[in-house]
């Protein structure tokens, strides 16, 4: 069957998301169409499947392989509610702003990370989000990944050493960006991850500083939005 007979890469999931609700957790096009595209094997063969039945689980997957709760996550902000920029944002038209808001709602600007808390502590969701150097910059908690898995420290290596189980399902860096169909954001061996701003080793703040570094920001965001969109049509 085609991918685009189940999914289709141009829905926004603000439209079946009630109102004053968050599609990560409110959409039913989402959320099935993550069961769709991450139930499926693993790098080792076996297959993660996800049930979204599971009571109090978003998704939810149990077998020898462990349990796993999995919580959805829009991971390309548009930063519209950053005090620093509303001067740069108010300067961008209207239809500008809505494009940028609507792709990254679509499935290509989608992710699920782990959503039970350990030991009370931030899930990755959160972490990524909250920490003055990632700001829910994607790039950025890829990067944080990449260095996961090669042992390097990282402003989210607590969060992510939590969620370690999670991690081993996909054997590698490598294993994990195909899986999730980051390819776009990684150079052919994924040995480094491609920026959406230059990148000093999260020295500086996250959030871009002038109308030139929004744009460019922007720009290359929504390109890997796309980019990763088209290999979801190209899943199956």
């Amino acid at each position: 069957m085609e991918t685009s007979t189940i999914i289709d890469v141009n829905f926004d999931f603000r439209s079946d998301t009630p109102i004053k609700k968050d599609p990560d957790t409110s959409s039913p096009s989402l959320r099935r169409y993550h069961k769709i595209l991450w139930s499926k094997p693993l790098p080792n063969g076996d297959f993660f499947e996800l049930d979204d039945t599971t009571p109090g689980a978003y998704l939810h997957h149990q077998s020898a392989l462990g349990e796993f709760f999995l919580a959805s996550d829009a991971v390309i902000p548009t930063f519209r509610k950053e005090p620093r920029l509303f001067h740069i944002l108010n300067a961008i038209p209207v239809d500008e702003r809505e494009d940028f808001m609507r792709i990254g709602y679509t499935i290509g600007g989608m992710m699920i990370f782990p959503g039970n808390r350990i030991n009370h502590k931030m899930t990755i969701n959160g972490a990524r989000g909250f920490h003055p150097r990632i700001k829910d910059r994607f790039d950025l908690t890829v990067e944080c990944i990449r260095r996961h898995y090669s042992k390097e420290r990282s402003p989210l290596r607590d969060p992510l050493d939590r969620y370690a189980e999670f991690f081993s399902l996909f054997s590698d860096f490598h294993g994990y960006v195909d899986f999730f169909l980051l390819q776009d954001l990684v150079n052919d061996d994924c040995t480094t991850v491609k920026f959406f701003m230059p990148f000093d080793d999260f020295r500086t703040g996250p959030v871009p500083g002038s109308a030139g570094a929004y744009r460019a920001y922007r720009e290359l965001a929504m390109e890997f939005i796309k980019l990763r969109n088209n290999r979801i049509l190209d899943l199956f």
